[in-house]
């Protein structure tokens, strides 16, 4: 059994850390993740810069890869240069700051993920919602638990699992639901500043907040103390909408 570790948090991260420990036992573990922080790029990869790749000692983990570049680019190249063989399971993370709602998009370690579901390797996103907590234990261990699951059940082709979990104790966690994506936004500001040298410079800062009715979301779950599980598609039309734009067009 072959598993991918990658994340958008850099190949130093706590989190990424934390799912070698605990899924050394499942397979052979790779890494290959980038050299630093990529939060916040979603699915961008390098079309007009040069990759550079470098093979390092972490932890004693015998296939680790630092890429100078995003997430997705981090994937591309184990898919397509690093690794031997495809692997059985991609799994991205562990992120620091949930990836719920409208995060989804902008999450570059969904983007990961999806990059393998969109070539039809079983792919987990996993997130731990504090950008403060410094133990990833609860999520590691339940990411461990779901792929053992996936590895034995697979998945669709196309669509990957996004996983978010309470920063709680083990005792705290309600449980665990099926969510579907929130309908969020985020409600920003732009600080403008002023550098040493007298130039401006700008700080985007927000909070993503829902947009409707939020039941039975992945952001009402883990606000209410549940590990939110949500199936992700690789396909982004919206079947429900077809009809009616196509008798709009044709009236």
């Amino acid at each position: 059994m072959r598993i991918l570790l990658t994340n958008d948090d850099g190949i130093h991260s706590p989190g990424l850390k934390a799912l070698k420990d605990t899924l050394s036992d499942l397979g052979e573990l790779w890494i290959v993740a980038p050299v630093v922080e990529q939060s916040g790029v979603s699915h961008a990869f390098s079309l007009f810069s040069p990759l550079r790749v470098k093979k390092i000692i972490l932890d004693g983990c015998n296939h680790c890869y630092a890429v100078h570049g995003t997430p997705v680019d981090s994937v591309k190249l184990a898919l397509q240069e690093i690794l031997p063989d495809l692997p059985d399971l991609v799994v991205s993370g562990i992120n620091g700051g949930e990836n719920t709602g409208v995060n989804i998009i902008y999450s570059g370690t969904v983007a990961a993920a999806m990059e393998g579901a969109m070539l039809g390797i079983p792919s987990i996103a996993v997130s731990l919602a504090s950008y403060h907590s410094t133990d990833y234990g609860v999520a590691a261990d339940f990411t461990k638990r779901f792929a053992s699951q996936i590895l034995s059940n697979k998945l669709p082709n196309g669509t990957m699992i996004n996983i978010n979990v309470p920063a709680l104790k083990p005792e705290q966690i309600k449980g665990v639901k099926v969510t579907f994506q929130a309908e969020s936004h985020y409600e920003e500001e732009i600080e403008k500043r002023v550098d040493p040298r007298a130039r401006d410079y700008y700080w985007i800062v927000g909070r993503n907040v829902l947009s409707k009715d939020g039941i039975g979301s992945d952001m009402e779950a883990v606000k209410n103390g549940y590990i939110a599980v949500t199936p992700i598609r690789v396909t982004q039309t919206d079947s429900e909408y077809i009809k009616v734009l196509d008798e709009f067009l044709v009236a």
